[in-house]
């Protein structure tokens, strides 16, 4: 695997959906590739990092951390993106990510986005849309969850 981002696999993921490969390309060349190792973490919840990540081989645990322990609340598949929060906001992570085998992820910062700016905003406004649609979709999930939750509570809408 090369130490530069593959721009045909940003394209294959949630993040670069609406790009052309032309723009793929553009993308990659701000892009870095980091590599861990099964059980190695990412990035730690609280965390000031502000990377975004996208998950192009292997597996990512999502943990956060209720009362005090660590809790396994997802797994991220291939062409996942993780960080889209701090990312934008700037603002501590909410969970920690952990390799869950050998992965590899792109990694984007922010200033280096922001670069893109003045020579390239149709890809800014493309990749803003995506992370505001895996935002949506992370909200939905999450709502989705949390009524299941309360059906099974209160016995309500299926089978218990």
């Amino acid at each position: 695997m090369s130490d530069k981002p593959d721009f045909e696999k940003i394209g294959a993921s949630v993040l670069g959906g609406e790009l052309t490969l032309k723009e793929c390309e553009v993308l990659s060349g701000i892009m870095e590739v980091r590599k861990i190792k099964d059980g190695e973490e990412l990035v730690y919840e609280s965390g000031t990092e502000n990377t975004l990540f996208v998950l192009v081989d292997g597996k990512l645990k999502v943990i956060s951390e209720t009362e005090g322990e660590p809790k396994h609340v997802y797994t991220m598949k291939i062409g996942e993106v993780a960080g889209t929060r701090a990312f934008v906001d700037r603002t501590p992570r909410k969970a920690t990510l952990q390799a869950e085998s050998n992965a590899i992820v792109y990694t984007l910062e922010p200033d280096a986005f922001e670069s893109l700016l003045d020579k390239h905003p149709r890809i800014v406004y493309k990749v803003m849309r995506s992370i505001f649609r895996i935002t949506h979709s992370n909200l939905l999930r999450m709502n989705q969850e949390r009524d299941q939750l309360s059906n099974y509570i209160n016995k309500t809408h299926g089978r218990y």
